[in-house]
């Protein structure tokens, strides 16, 4: 479904990608692990068009998408919910979910709404309530929930247990992994690693903007080296 080939990228000169191949297949979670700085976050803009590729090939469910305009690439079904959640703080939870249907699934904005409630019953009360009210949970079940407004094909999850309590960790990934299990592919971009290797199906690790490792979580986990060096564990 997302397949990454030598991709290099960066901010204006600077490069932080450094030959990135990364592959995601239909119905998966694949983790993307790495510290703070890795170039987690550059990788997830370079992919959904908001950062430019300096070189190599960017391809979703088969079509080159390096080149692709940001709202084309949403239009296809790649949706990223950003790190930091950055919900519209003066909008109601209501009309941040609307928003999140812009660009793709607005003929079934109804039908959609009454979807991410079901995924997210806490939100059913709050929805005349100002986004910026809302605890930091709170704001990420919305975040998340604007994302499947748009109805993704594949979901891109960026940090999405920062700043949560442990308890909230605990039901965001049972909740990513019930997501997967209804056949929603992911990415899952985090620093947490012991939660996401308990879910994904393959996870890469990366380092100073390249894969330093790609496998299972069995195989990473039996690797003492690795979980030292690069995780922290």
């Amino acid at each position: 479904m997302l397949e990454i080939s030598a991709l290099r990228g960066g901010y204006g000169a600077v490069e932080v990608l450094r030959g990135i191949n990364l592959s995601l297949h239909p119905g998966e979670i694949v983790a993307l692990l790495g510290s703070n700085g890795a170039g987690k976050s550059t990788l997830n803009n370079t992919v959904c068009g908001l950062f430019p590729a300096f070189s190599g090939r960017i391809s979703f469910d088969g079509t080159d998408i390096t080149r692709a305009k940001h709202t084309a690439i949403v239009a296809a079904g790649l949706i990223q919910v950003p790190e930091g959640r950055r919900v519209f703080p003066n909008l109601s939870v209501l009309e941040n979910l609307e928003l999140g249907s812009y660009r793709r699934g607005r003929a079934r904005r109804s039908q959609n709404i009454e979807r991410a409630l079901g995924v997210f019953p806490g939100l059913k009360g709050r929805l005349a309530q100002r986004a910026g009210t809302l605890s930091g949970g709170e704001q990420q079940m919305l975040a998340i929930g604007r994302g499947l407004m748009a109805e993704p094909r594949l979901l891109i999850l960026d940090e999405p247990s920062l700043g949560l309590s442990p308890l909230l960790v605990e039901e965001l990934f049972s909740l990513i992994k019930e997501l997967n299990g209804q056949g929603l592919s992911i990415l899952l971009v985090e620093q947490n690693v012991g939660q996401s290797l308990e879910i994904a199906h393959r996870a890469y690790v990366l380092e100073n903007g390249a894969i330093v490792f790609h496998g299972t979580p069995a195989v990473l986990l039996a690797n003492s080296d690795l979980k030292r060096a690069y995780l922290g564990l």
